[in-house]
């Protein structure tokens, strides 16, 4: 009863550790965020007070369009730095995230393990067979489950890829057309 009271009381306070640390990276994130959002108001607000400035000083139509080519490349290119930068904070919170999701699943399965093979240890005589079909079936959901992780790491990686070549592409046109 003992060791099952400490068991309990273990899993209780990796838990809440768990909980803790869960906690702390979405606030982490909100944090980078809302700071991430104040420094893009205030430029927002100096570039509308600059460019209103421009505007007002423009003679003819000819300026004008001068104006307008001038600030488009700047907006775009403030507004992919924006994009990325909110990608970021967002995918280093989902792999801190990710990161606790699979320490969890890793304890997880080897508590699990350890309490069946507690359990067959005492199975009566003659089970032989249903002790290795559920050796075996937990080796095949391990499997399984490592497959499905592996597979999830590389669409993560391959959409990480074509993100950073759309901005590139991106950029690349902006840099035509201005």
């Amino acid at each position: 009863m003992i060791k099952n009271n400490e068991y309990f009381a273990t899993v209780a306070k990796a838990a809440v550790d768990s909980l803790a640390t869960i906690a702390h990276t979405s606030l982490a994130t909100s944090e980078r965020l809302a700071a991430l959002n104040l420094d893009a108001a205030r430029s927002l607000v100096a570039d509308s007070a600059a460019q209103l400035e421009a505007l007002l000083a423009v003679k003819d139509a000819q300026g004008l369009f001068a104006l307008q080519r001038s600030l488009a490349k700047p907006a775009v290119e403030k507004t992919l730095a924006y994009s990325r930068s909110v990608y970021e904070i967002l995918n280093a919170s989902a792999d801190g995230l990710a990161q606790i999701a699979e320490s969890q699943s890793a304890e997880l399965k080897k508590n699990f393990s350890a309490a069946v093979e507690q359990s067959l240890k005492s199975a009566p005589a003659g089970t032989e067979p249903v002790v290795a079909a559920v050796k075996s079936a937990l080796a095949q959901a391990d499997s399984a489950y490592e497959t499905l992780s592996q597979s999830a790491r590389q669409t993560k990686a391959a959409i990480e890829a074509n993100v950073a070549a759309a901005n590139a592409a991106t950029v690349k046109l902006i840099g035509k057309v201005a």
